[in-house]
């Protein structure tokens, strides 16, 4: 079950905060799902609209594990210059089948948004 190449179109980081009076804090994720008896070995690719593509970001996904990483970790995507507010596109490989899927609070506006969807996947 799943797939070895995952893409996310619409990836976008939005502001942390919309005031200081709630608790929120505006943030996505990607949550990878690996049902295999080995670790996924993943390589995170990121296209911008305004500057070349960054690639070949590494990351494991144990073995019968959900794996969960937030655009915003600075040990994961610091040489990125991933920034808020920011629109990217994310490409996923993997060398083993996965399922890939994406996540965003946006607390942008009065009612907060939460979005989930799966990635494209082949």
């Amino acid at each position: 079950m799943g797939k070895k190449q995952w893409s996310i179109v619409d990836g976008y980081l939005p502001p942390k905060n919309k005031g200081e009076a709630d608790n929120y804090q505006g943030h996505e994720c990607v949550l990878i799902l690996n049902r295999n008896t080995q670790d996924a070995h993943c390589t995170i690719d990121i296209y911008f609209e305004d500057r070349p593509p960054y690639k070949g970001i590494q990351f494991t996904a144990p073995a019968e594990r959900i794996s969960t990483f937030y655009t915003h970790d600075e040990t994961l995507f610091g040489e990125v210059g991933l920034g808020r507010m920011v629109q990217y596109s994310m490409y996923i490989t993997s060398d083993v089948e996965v399922v890939v899927q994406y996540g965003r609070m946006d607390v942008n506006q009065d009612n907060l948004a939460y979005m989930v969807t799966l990635g494209y996947g082949e």
